[in-house]
């Protein structure tokens, strides 16, 4: 039927009160009890379209627990039901949920605020040959189809998350591993040798990693995210299994959460940009650390073109670092500008004061926001005061005005600087050009040549087929390359690629790989063809990914 059905119970810190209020949405309240079972009398408020129903539950100053009966909808936002064709194996269904930002109202009723931190444990039953994962230690127990977890570090509840399905389980190193269906767990296990490896370049640059262990799920294609940072165990899409390692620094990003955002946290949401620019930040550092600075700047260039992109298509005020969000879903500020203008903040910083400085207040900063929260007026006190000379840098143009400010940090890769001489030449003449050795490309050197493809030039000179038949980008298993293609291919009206770009875009439910693609179909007068496949597809997506499409195309049901 599509519903989780079950209790929550809510051990409370009770300042004087006479009534508590939760979070909820599209949840069927059937009982609320305080101690030793006693009925609670409560009511839920009036329908917000964004933030749901309040549930206002009586107590008494006494009160120190609430527990919730309750069950799900079949439509509820943050639980995607998997059928089994959806799913690698064919044979097993598959459940998901993605909290963050405000969608774990809608499967626990609780006080859904990044600011409120908790702990948890949990049982989850499931049907027979199933497996139940969850963002916390698991807790070993002999009854079939019953499993428990225990979360013994403060989290905010958009981390709490649940997976179920057809699983394997294999080990990486001491304290990492991966969770996948039986047909794709040998190609993880592959992909993320490097795991053990991130873990002790990210502990090297800014101290003790503190949730003992590192998992990853890799998720059926749906998944609306590149990853999602659930203490313990991070959700991954199956897009970055690409076969040769080539698109692991998502887990580095991931994995560097554990220090930025789920260590120190943004009190709201309109503070987002603390957990994303710290994490992009982080991640660089750790991609340097393992493979070098041409590699990590290459990065922070591709970084660079999607930020300028974003501050040219957003509205000024939605460019700030600190956003204004009242009234508005908190997933509209999940932007370039919280990762890449917060990066490029930092990184400013960085190298104004000194990376060896700017390191010891890294690890400093970890330790005091250590399971706390704080807002971006709180980071501006803490940095000024440890770090004095920031108070001549103008951090406020960064955080509170618009766009990029001029002293944004350039970025340099002489790698790219090769790709970019490539353009001169027709895609298959590279073997005579000396220096141009596209078989040693990696995705990140493909991506900035097909960025740079001047479409009006390609379609002029015939330059797709040729490219195509040299280089295979329409039939690329690698999904970066191939989205990357399919974007200037719909926009130079290439249609060689429809086939591929119909057949990805029902399988991948990957908001960054939608939202550009249907943009580019609109762009190009192809609605109907956008529509068309849409009407296919949108039964795979997470509501993340509808709520964003459904506005782009106009969708109505």
């Amino acid at each position: 039927n599509n519903i989780l059905k079950g209790s929550v119970s809510h051990n409370i810190v009770n300042n004087n009160a006479s009534e508590i209020i939760f979070d909820t949405k599209e949840l069927e309240i059937e009982k609320v009890e305080l101690e030793n079972g006693v009925k609670a009398e409560f009511n839920l408020t009036e329908e917000d379209p964004i933030l749901g129903k309040g549930l206002v539950v009586k107590i008494t100053p006494e009160t120190k627990k609430v527990t919730i009966h309750y069950k799900t909808s079949p439509t509820s936002e943050a639980v995607q039901w998997l059928n089994p064709q959806q799913t690698a194996g064919k044979t097993k269904p598959f459940l998901f949920t993605q909290g963050e930002a405000i969608l774990t109202r809608s499967w626990i009723p609780c006080q859904d605020s990044p600011g409120n931190k908790i702990t948890y444990t949990a049982s989850i039953t499931v049907p027979e040959g199933l497996t139940a994962v969850m963002s916390a230690k698991s807790i070993p127990e002999k009854a079939d189809g019953r499993f428990n977890f225990k979360m013994e570090q403060p989290i905010p509840s958009y981390l709490i998350a649940l997976a179920i399905g057809d699983l394997q389980y294999r080990s990486l190193g001491e304290r990492s591993g991966v969770y996948a269906e039986p047909s794709m767990i040998d190609a993880c296990v592959y992909e993320f040798q490097d795991i053990e490896n991130m873990i002790t370049a990210a502990e090297e640059l800014y101290g003790d990693y503190a949730w003992e262990q590192y998992d990853v799920i890799v998720l059926p294609p749906s998944f609306p995210f590149g990853g999602m940072e659930n203490p313990r165990l991070t959700f991954a899409t199956p897009t970055i299994i690409a076969g040769d390692r080539s698109l692991t620094s998502l887990i580095a990003h991931e994995l560097a959460h554990s220090w930025s955002g789920n260590l120190a946290t943004n009190s709201t949401w309109d503070d987002f940009w603390l957990n994303e620019g710290f994490t992009v930040y982080f991640e660089r550092r750790i991609t340097e650390a393992l493979y070098g600075r041409d590699y990590s700047e290459m990065l922070a260039l591709l970084g660079y073109q999607d930020l300028k992109q974003s501050v040219g298509e957003l509205d000024k005020k939605d460019t700030h670092l600190k956003l204004e969000l009242e009234g508005r879903n908190p997933d509209d500020g999940m932007t370039d500008i919280a990762y890449e203008k917060g990066y490029f903040m930092l990184r400013l910083i960085e190298e104004t004061v000194g990376r060896e400085e700017f390191d010891a207040y890294l690890k400093q900063y970890f330790t005091d926001f250590k399971f706390k929260n704080l807002t971006t007026e709180e980071f501006v006190t803490y940095i000024n005061e440890k770090l004095p000379q920031t108070k001549e840098m103008n951090l406020n143009d960064w955080i509170y005005g618009p766009g990029l400010p001029a002293n944004c940090p350039e970025v340099v890769s002489n790698k790219f600087k090769l790709v970019d001489e490539a353009h001169n030449h027709k895609p298959n003449d590279f073997a005579s050009v000396e220096g141009l050795n596209p078989e040693k490309w990696t995705t990140h050197e493909w991506l900035h040549y097909i960025r740079g493809i001047d479409v009006e030039s390609w379609e002029k000179n015939g330059l797709y087929e040729i490219a195509d038949e040299a280089f295979g980008f329409t039939n690329s298993g690698n999904a970066e390359i191939a989205a990357a293609w399919f974007e200037k291919s719909i926009l130079g009206g290439y249609e060689a690629v429809n086939p591929k770009l119909e057949e990805f875009l029902i399988n991948v439910g990957r908001r960054k790989f939608l939202t550009p693609l249907y943009k580019a179909l609109l762009e190009a007068d192809k609605a109907t063809l956008a529509n068309d496949i849409y009407v296919k597809a949108r039964p795979n997506y997470h509501f993340v990914s509808t709520s964003t499409m459904d506005d782009l195309l106009g969708y109505k049901g």
